[in-house]
């Protein structure tokens, strides 16, 4: 697995044919928009 930042505090976990398999955001409040609901998120998913 690679990983790769494609902004600052924002990084993809890549498989081997570089398809997303996961997603960090470190300091989330900074990048999400206020009200924004997480959990709408994880569950689009």
């Amino acid at each position: 697995m690679e990983s790769e930042e494609i902004r600052p505090g924002i990084i993809f976990d890549l498989d081997a044919e570089g398809r997303v398999v996961g997603i960090e955001i470190l300091d989330a409040s900074v990048h999400m928009a206020r009200g924004a609901d997480l959990k709408s998120l994880a569950d689009a998913a």
